[in-house]
């Protein structure tokens, strides 16, 4: 089958890329000429682990093609994917402009039947307006279906063929027939594909992000009422998550969650809410929490230091808001690193993947390291933002040699306290027994 794809940022590219992975034709649009140019080199514009590889090999089989021209793409499709962006306003409502004008731009450019597929996160309604804006401009028949993704960044290429189901809106039979046609290979592995109507299906992806941002922020509450009651948050996680109930999954405590997803998500399903003159208090409740989580080491930090961090050198391991991603949008390292800077600290950062994008928005504001035990060099502490697999096993015996201070603040639960124990290092960790410098 042919398939556009509009919008080549992480779920547009690599939606775009499984697509073409499953043997379609697939014509990926975007605005930007200098993206789309390198695209056609075989530059992949995101990190994402295992993608590059997908996106060449498309390249190479002649199912992968870029442009920046939408009516080319849209004459030699039957499927148009909307991978637009729909960053919060203001008032955390989510930005429906960029999928209304492209939405505005089929209708006039459309001269035969396609199905349109609302692949961003949207909220409720949005297929509805979607439709109504393409039938100002056009009288050729058209269905649109609503078909949220469910990817992990990180874990997106694998989220996206192997997934654990695929949610369609679709009030059409006929659209309902080139989904399927289009899924049919998910099926024939067996990953339930579930039909419902669109309202339903716009609703599913914003509460299941919105669940697991509860989940995650809960968790987070647990470990914190931990230290004040002397209980250890991992074996408290791990009674809980042994209950299949509940689960293990989302159950790490840490600095709180950030991302493209959660986030924007959790403000855009409360701004909906109170539209509709209903108040999503746990949501709510849920934003706050995340929000003072996120810098919860910095009173820890403050503390050590007698309330004086002015002048003081921290290495911060981590700047993307999770690992195996270079995605930086509501990270934790960034709300950190705003308050040491203003309390007077220096901060010396090592990130491979991440760096180039947060010089993007700080500049030389702060110091990079080109590897993780450079940037502990005459530190006074090191601060862990980002759970990286290369921080999970490293030499405490170098670590101490290079840092002024043996003193860690890990946001992310990384080491064994008996380990960390036995370096002798001061050990500040989330809902963890603190371990006293020896």
């Amino acid at each position: 089958m042919n398939i556009t794809i509009v919008g080549t940022g992480y779920v547009g590219l690599v939606t775009g890329t499984t697509l073409a992975e499953l043997g379609n034709s697939v014509f990926c649009v975007d605005i930007d000429d200098k993206k789309v140019e390198a695209m056609k080199l075989g530059k992949v514009p995101i990190y994402e682990p295992n993608l590059e590889e997908m996106f060449l090999r498309n390249i190479q089989a002649q199912r992968l093609f870029f442009t920046t021209n939408l009516k080319e793409a849209l004459d030699k499709s039957d499927v148009i994917y909307l991978a637009l962006p729909t960053p919060p306003g203001e008032d955390g409502s989510a930005d429906l402009s960029y999928i209304l004008k492209v939405a505005n731009d089929i209708g006039e450019m459309m001269t035969s039947y396609k199905v349109i597929v609302n692949k961003s996160t949207v909220p409720v309604g949005t297929a509805d307006k979607v439709h109504a804006t393409i039938s100002a401009k056009t009288t050729v028949e058209f269905d649109v279906v609503s078909n949220p993704e469910f990817l992990r960044e990180g874990f997106a290429v694998e989220d996206s063929m192997n997934p654990s189901r695929v949610v369609i809106g679709c009030s059409s039979e006929k659209a309902k027939d080139f989904m399927s046609k289009i899924y049919q290979p998910f099926t024939n592995t067996g990953v339930p594909i579930i039909f419902m109507d669109e309202k339903s299906s716009e609703l599913t992806k914003y509460a299941s992000n919105s669940f697991l941002a509860v989940k995650i922020t809960f968790m987070n509450e647990i470990a914190n009422y931990c230290e004040k009651v002397g209980a250890d948050v991992d074996k408290v996680r791990l009674g809980m998550g042994s209950d299949d109930r509940i689960g293990h999954r989302f159950l790490f405590p840490g600095i709180g969650y950030g991302g493209s997803c959660f986030p924007k998500d959790v403000k855009a399903l409360i701004k909906s809410g109170k539209q509709e003159g209903f108040n999503f208090e746990i949501l709510e409740a849920t934003e706050k929490v995340n929000t003072s989580q996120k810098v919860i080491l910095i009173s820890e930090i403050e503390k050590y230091f007698d309330g004086n961090l002015q002048g003081k050198k921290i290495a911060l391991w981590g700047l993307a808001f999770k690992a195996n991603t270079d995605d930086i949008r509501e990270a934790s390292s960034l709300d950190n690193i705003k308050i040491l800077l203003e309390k007077g600290a220096k901060i010396v950062a090592y990130d491979a993947i991440a760096e180039e994008n947060i010089r993007k928005i700080l500049g030389d504001t702060i110091s990079y390291a080109p590897d993780m035990y450079s940037a502990l060099e005459d530190a006074d502490c090191l601060l862990i933002a980002t759970e990286w697999s290369e921080f999970k096993n490293p030499n405490f015996k170098l670590m101490a040699e290079k840092l002024t201070n043996k003193v860690i603040f890990d946001g992310r639960n990384m080491f064994d306290l008996e380990t960390v124990e036995n370096a002798g290092f001061f050990y500040k960790s989330i809902g963890r027994k603190t371990l006293e410098k020896l």
